[in-house]
């Protein structure tokens, strides 16, 4: 089991969902229970996989649980892709946020790598 509040990739997950939470305020209304319920779920699912891996009992069943992160980390770039095209969002605004949620996914993966190797 790992300590969740000592993985840099964890703490890096909470930062994009409290970005997320705070870019979807400036969504369109129409949108509260369809695309800002989504993006807000994904990008704290982000977190939640990593806590609940890091909870298991042991690294084949923690990479699991990133790679579950990682399918969510793509979602949630796909639905910030999807507002910025909409127009709903800033691209200036979006940029540092797509970018954190990139450097997740590749800090997922490298994790996973080396958990595996591991196994």
């Amino acid at each position: 089991m790992h300590n969740i509040e000592n993985l840099k990739i964890w703490k890096k997950s909470i930062e994009l969902s409290k970005k997320v939470y705070k870019i979807t305020e400036t969504l369109p209304n129409d949108e509260k229970y369809e695309l800002i319920s989504q993006i807000k779920r994904s990008s704290v699912s982000i977190a939640s996989n990593i806590a609940e891996g890091a909870g298991r009992n042991s690294n084949k069943e923690f990479c699991h649980f990133l790679g579950i992160a990682n399918g969510s980390a793509y979602e949630l770039q796909t639905q910030l892709i999807l507002c910025r095209e909409l127009n709903f969002i800033d691209k200036n605004k979006l940029f540092d946020v797509l970018e954190l949620c990139v450097e997740i996914q590749n800090m997922l993966y490298g994790f996973q790598k080396t958990l595996k190797s591991q196994i």
